[in-house]
């Protein structure tokens, strides 16, 4: 059984309809939907919303293949009639960024419903059930709608996860559903409740898909799961105890996947066969069998590139891929979106990687011109003249030459001259910068920045580039980035780009241009869809750049730390000198003053002894001068023993003193 992998939110929408894959479904930059028929390799159908410029399609699903009524036919036989009827694909649905659903009909060409009113964020992900007419959406605002096709209203809406409901996969029995937001949640599509949960992925899961028909009360059940920004697609084993802690399985890519197609694994017996369409438009095939965990991740048993015809050749990218019944077969879509190229190819499996040549562009040109109907070619007289496209006032005097001239008159009136006569007949002489230069006569505009950038931009020329880039002039700048023509704009910033890798005095010079033209031009690039892919370069040297800056300012911080403290240091030592005379000069006193006192008699280290040596220091000044006699020296002294406490031990003192 074969489970298209459908499309994700991280690129255009593109897929192959189920069983027969005999389209493929596939939305362009513009907002079209195209539906390209792989059998006859033209354009079956197209259809174009009401709102595909504000309200582009964001994902695409194939609905299960069912009985069409194709408008009126005639009457078939009795013989016919009791033959089987064939199931085709047909009902198609494509979520938009404004929150409804459009359901196509192929059958029909026309729309079939409009399912809105459900969302209130753009639509990232829809899957089909795969028996009832049910269809179930995951969105910006979180939640998960079950719709009913038949009366079109939604008959279930809950919270799925505290962020974006980003993928949606349906098992294969129609009793389970995958969905992912920041965790990946198993739920019961009867009970509404969650069954299992599984955590490993640190972006945004892109890519659910079921990789075995085994009933979930077995350990038999294994989906696969890939995220943006990762190079592995993780494969989870539902157990019976549910402990599901980490991936069984992991698939090595070359990058984040966009496109998966797989062939179920119905027992243990039989190996899964997958298919993964990378971001860098590699195509990578897979066959394992799944019977529990593997703890190294797998290589691709076999990848597949493609690429031109050139002398250097240029990668073609990969956009889809679909496997066949047999292992070797496989449908390919690749070159442009808006005209891709669907071949089926027979691939060398025993071959590790496999380049495959193709010349798209003679591909393309046998499609167009199968197209085109009728073509009248102009009736060219004589006397008519041809007026040649160019930019206004870009013209210079036609002077024929003696030579071409007498060859017309020989009898070649009646033929067209070809573009290098015309060229030969041009007199560049004239066009010069001299005073001498005649007045009256059309000469080349050389001081017109804007054409000489177009010229230079068109011809890659250094000379007329250099002598433009030039320029210091903020006002000569912007006059000329604004009369820039739009196509011109994105080699314009590649030109840039290229030159501020260069000297650093020419990258001074292209800021200012790089600045004009995001200043001028910045509606226009934001129309853009694959911008940043265009830009990485100027990305990635303007995030190197602004990496070292940070490194150098903090190198710069570290040594004005170390300069300041420098000078610090200096100013210190060269201050004004310390005056080493002494403000105050203490003098010991003479032992004969020590003994009249009772100083000894008291405890040492004790801080109330400060204020009694203080005071007995006044009384011996007082002795001294003959003002206090030395009775009342030892009474006060006594007084304020008594006071700390020391009247005991003064008592037993004056005993032996006495």
């Amino acid at each position: 059984m074969a489970a298209g992998g459908g499309s994700s939110s991280v690129g255009l929408p593109c897929v192959f309809s189920p069983k027969s894959r005999q389209y493929l479904a596939l939305c362009a930059q513009d907002g079209r939907l195209r539906i390209w028929n792989t059998d006859s390799k033209t354009l079956h159908q197209e259809y174009v919303p009401t709102a595909h410029l504000s309200a582009t399609c964001t994902c695409i699903a194939w609905g299960p293949c069912r009985t069409v009524k194709e408008g009126p036919q005639r009457k078939k036989r009795k013989s016919e009639a009791t033959g089987q009827v064939e199931q085709k694909a047909d009902l198609l649905a494509m979520g938009t960024a404004a929150g409804s659903i459009l359901i196509y009909s192929t059958a029909k060409g026309a729309l079939h419903c409009t399912l809105d009113g459900g969302h209130s964020g753009g639509v990232n992900c829809v899957q089909w059930h795969p028996e009832d007419s049910l269809l179930y959406s995951g969105s910006e605002d979180t939640y998960i709608i079950e719709w009913d096709l038949q009366t079109g209203k939604t008959r279930r809406k809950w919270k799925a996860d505290q962020s974006s409901v980003t993928s949606l996969c349906v098992s294969p029995d129609g009793k389970l559903l995958l969905s992912a937001g920041q965790i990946i949640k198993m739920w019961n599509l009867e009970t509404k409740e969650v069954y299992r949960k599984f955590t490993g992925h640190s972006t945004a899961v892109t890519t659910l898909c079921f990789a075995t028909t085994r009933p979930p009360d077995s350990n038999g059940l294994y989906f696969l799961s890939g995220a943006a920004h990762d190079r592995f697609l993780s494969v989870w084993q539902v157990r019976e105890d549910g402990k599901e802690k980490h991936s069984v399985v992991s698939f090595t890519l070359t990058d984040e996947p966009r496109h998966i197609d797989l062939f179920t694994s119905n027992s243990k017996e039989e190996a899964m066969r997958l298919a993964v369409v990378c971001k860098d438009g590699q195509l990578h095939l897979f066959e394992h069998f799944l019977n529990g965990a593997c703890k190294k991740p797998l290589l691709p048993s076999c990848t597949v590139q493609m690429s031109g015809v050139e002398d250097s050749p240029v990668p073609i990218p990969l956009l889809a891929a679909a496997l066949g019944t047999d292992k070797q077969t496989v449908m390919l879509a690749y070159g442009n979106h808006l005209q891709p190229v669907m071949e089926k190819v027979e691939i060398n499996m025993g071959a590790r990687h496999v380049c495959l040549t193709r010349d798209v562009k003679t591909t393309l040109a046998l499609y167009v011109e199968t197209s085109v109907s009728k073509v009248k070619t102009p009736v060219v007289n004589a006397q008519s003249k041809m007026l040649v496209p160019g930019l206004p006032g870009h013209q210079a005097p036609v002077k024929p030459s003696s030579q071409a001239s007498e060859k017309r008159k020989k009898g070649m009136d009646n033929k067209e001259m070809s573009i290098e006569e015309r060229l030969g007949e041009i007199d560049l002489s004239r066009v010069s910068a001299d005073s001498g230069a005649l007045k009256g006569m059309a000469s080349l505009q050389t001081d017109n920045f804007a054409v000489l950038l177009v010229q230079g931009l068109e011809s890659k020329d250094a000379n007329i580039l250099n002598k433009v880039f030039q320029t210091r002039k903020d006002g000569v700048i912007k006059k000329t980035v604004a009369r820039l023509p739009l196509p011109a704009v994105l080699p314009m910033i590649e030109e840039i780009s290229k030159r501020l890798q260069g000297h650093p005095f020419t990258a001074v010079l292209m800021v200012r241009w790089l600045k004009a033209v995001l200043m001028h031009h910045t509606s226009y690039l934001s129309s853009l869809p694959d911008l940043v892919t265009q830009l990485g370069v100027l990305y990635h040297m303007i995030e190197s750049r602004v990496r070292m800056f940070h490194k150098l300012t903090k190198l710069h911080g570290k040594l004005y730390l170390l300069t300041t403290q420098m000078a610090a240091s200096k100013s210190s030592n060269t201050g004004v000198d310390v005056d080493h005379t002494a403000k105050l000069v203490y003098e010991e006193e003479s032992d004969e003053d020590e003994a009249s006192g009772d100083e000894g008699l008291l405890p040492d280290d004790n801080s109330d002894h400060w204020e009694e040596e203080e005071e007995t220091e006044e009384k011996m000044d007082e002795d001294q001068e003959g003002q206090v006699s030395e009775e009342e020296e030892d009474e006060d002294e006594r007084t304020e023993s008594k006071a700390n406490g020391e009247e005991d031990m003064e008592h037993e003192n004056e005993s032996e003193e006495e």
